[in-house]
């Protein structure tokens, strides 16, 4: 966690908190589940992070640790709308307001608690700020029908999916569900680690083909796979070596 992340989309990850409980088929191999098991620690316990933590990216940006216009993932060991976050999230929101120079990259399992979540004194039919990328997980077409809707409620400069871990082939609804001419970007990725299902190739091409087709930005992480995540470019067929982002 923190700097230099070997996530690949993003510069950074930020924990605010730190645990979370599973909602879907996409939890059942939770990365977080196995670190924070072989730490000894309860995994479904949501915990404040430390004082140094919450206040990261204050301190990045202070001592210069992290350029102007880098990517912060938000929650990567949470969710930042897991209800037992409630008391702490407006104090993660004023870090957001106070950072514009970062890209905040919220995605979250909960999108039906969005609008109870969102900041103070803001109101449904504004725009969250400039430095809010608002995203939801997606695993497969039935967590994308439902989380998808939930997630273009809330306006945003730049909507986002993780589709990560993909247990099945995805119809985007192009351009009918997700306009392509707003600013859409698409992650995504097979699953990883011990236990690891399965991920047809097929299923990312098949993703890759549709936001192309219609010009959306998207990022191809991983094929999936353990021991071996498959995530270096080499590793993938020519056409899914791309890895985008939005302008």
């Amino acid at each position: 966690m923190g700097l230099n992340s070997g996530i690949a989309w993003t510069d950074a990850t930020w924990n605010p908190w730190q645990g979370c409980t599973k909602v879907s088929d996409g939890c059942k191999n939770c990365y977080m589940y196995r670190e924070k098991n072989r730490y000894g620690q309860d995994p479904a316990i949501v915990k404040r992070s430390s004082k140094n933590t919450f206040n990261a990216p204050l301190k990045w940006a202070k001592n210069n640790k992290l350029p102007a216009g880098s990517r912060i993932f938000v929650c990567s060991w949470s969710d930042f709308f897991h209800e037992d976050a409630d008391p702490w999230r407006q104090e993660a929101w004023d870090i957001i307001y106070k950072l514009p120079q970062y890209k905040f990259l919220i995605t979250t399992k909960r999108t039906e608690r969005m609008i109870q979540c969102l900041p103070e004194n803001f109101s449904l039919g504004e725009t969250l700020p400039d430095n809010v990328w608002l995203g939801a997980s997606t695993e497969n077409q039935e967590m994308f029908d439902k989380r998808v809707e939930d997630l273009l409620v809330v306006s945003a400069k730049i909507h986002w999916l993780s589709v990560e871990p993909m247990l099945g082939p995805i119809d985007f609804h192009f351009p009918s569900y997700i306009n392509p001419k707003d600013d859409t970007w698409i992650v995504l990725g097979g699953e990883s680690g011990p236990g690891a299902r399965e991920c047809d190739p097929c299923w990312i091409e098949n993703a890759v083909e549709q936001c192309m087709e219609v010009q959306v930005p998207v990022f191809v992480k991983q094929l999936g796979g353990y021991p071996d995540a498959r995530s270096r470019l080499e590793q993938f067929p020519k056409q899914l070596r791309i890895r985008q982002f939005p302008q």
